[in-house]
């Protein structure tokens, strides 16, 4: 058996009733992309039940006869980040958020990270990856200095260009694993994240070498209960990061969406005997990265698009027993005005396969987990500490 779950990374589908809280009051990823996109048409999402999935009351373009099960799910974490959303996921909440500097890091971390790398840093402060480089990349191509900066997520990111001759990759991998020991306890940052960069001044342009170093889980996942129970698990994307490598047999990295699909096709194509249980995890991180914290609705329509014309190859190659999982992490509205940050949203579940009913309503679902807790009941495996199982509600009669 192979069970495929895909991360559309920020796809939100609704502000969730607490969003206020989180400065979040009426975003909606999926149902403003429908409102501003002129001849909106996801034919193959809207099978698997999508457009049910819309809480516009400007738009709602008609659903096509629907083949998969659908539902949304709430986030009882608290936080809207990629690892507490990929960790809710697969069975752990999330009580406290990650902290977060939304004024900057304070003055012992920066000090103590100087002094571990041996230079000054430039920045720290809160910023978009593409927007600090157009205010400090001069600045680091003279002086080579590297730029930290934050978000309104849990992270340290540094910024460095890729030339050795300015900076290198390898030293930027190297700097940002000293952050990483660094930022324990009580700066106990989710992510530190390297963000290479090349071109010349005027010109900088980030490449797709990010590396996220993440804190551990906090317990066993649904990838730790699988490898338990025999299966393997391959991640593909940034999974390995968000996770730290824990309960990954095979990671997979890749350049862009695209080319974690064509790796996604590549794997499930993969043959297997029929004993053998595998767990495909796939994050496809553009959505977020690209277009949704660059708002840019358009862009984040055109991805959807491709993945939607990539589906039907992906369902032919699941065959007979093979299972997709389509989810989100969180939201990231790109029509959102109030800020560029990630925006605290109901996640779409969208499950189909030859072994699945069709049309099945899941409805709104109390946790993320309860994709995790079903996924790790199809394969037989201990059940996940957080998460209610569907499976019954959906698998058709052997």
């Amino acid at each position: 058996m192979k069970i495929v779950l895909i991360i559309l990374d920020s796809f939100g589908v609704g502000a969730l009733p607490d969003a206020a809280g989180y400065g979040d009051a009426g975003a909606d990823t999926l149902g403003h992309i429908a409102e501003k996109t002129p001849g909106f048409n996801l034919p193959n999402l809207a099978k698997l039940g999508l457009y049910h999935l819309i809480a516009s009351s400007v738009y709602r373009p008609a659903s096509a006869d629907v083949i998969g099960c659908y539902g949304k799910m709430a986030e009882a974490s608290k936080g809207k980040d990629t690892p507490i959303g990929h960790w809710e996921i697969t069975g752990l909440i999330t009580d406290r958020p990650l902290p977060t500097y939304p004024d900057g890091f304070p003055k012992d971390i920066i000090g103590r990270f100087e002094k571990a790398i041996g230079v000054k840093t430039l920045g720290n402060y809160a910023a978009s990856g593409t927007e600090i480089l157009k205010q400090l990349g001069d600045e680091h191509y003279k002086t080579g200095y590297p730029i930290v900066y934050t978000s309104a997520d849990s992270v340290f990111q540094v910024a460095a260009h890729e030339d050795p001759k300015i900076f290198g990759l390898k030293k930027l991998y190297e700097i940002c694993e000293l952050a990483r020991r660094i930022l324990v306890y009580p700066h106990n940052i989710g992510r530190v994240i390297a963000r290479p960069f090349v071109g010349e001044p005027g010109s900088f342009k980030r490449t797709s070498n990010r590396h996220d170093y993440a804190v551990d889980p906090a317990g066993e996942t649904l990838l730790d209960k699988i490898r338990k129970h025999g299966g393997k698990v391959v991640a593909i994307g940034k999974i390995y990061d968000i996770f730290n490598g824990k309960g990954v047999d095979e990671t997979i990295r890749t350049r862009d969406n695209r080319d974690g699909m064509n790796r996604t096709l590549e794997v499930v194509a993969r043959p297997v005997s029929p004993s053998e249980k595998t767990f495909i995890f796939v994050n496809l991180v553009d959505f977020d990265m690209l277009w949704g914290h660059r708002r840019d609705t358009a862009a984040y329509y055109r991805g959807l698009k491709e993945f939607d014309d990539f589906l039907p190859r992906l369902e032919e190659a699941l065959g007979s027993d093979g299972i997709l999982f389509v989810a989100a992490d969180h939201g990231c509205d790109p029509a959102y005005a109030a800020h560029t940050d990630h925006t605290r949203e109901y996640v779409p579940l969208l499950v189909t396969g030859k072994s699945i009913k069709k049309g099945i309503n899941l409805g709104v679902r109390k946790s993320f987990a309860d994709a995790g807790q079903t996924i790790a009941d199809f394969f037989e495996a201990e059940k996940l500490s957080a998460g209610e199982s569907f499976r019954a509600s959906i698998e058709l009669s052997q």
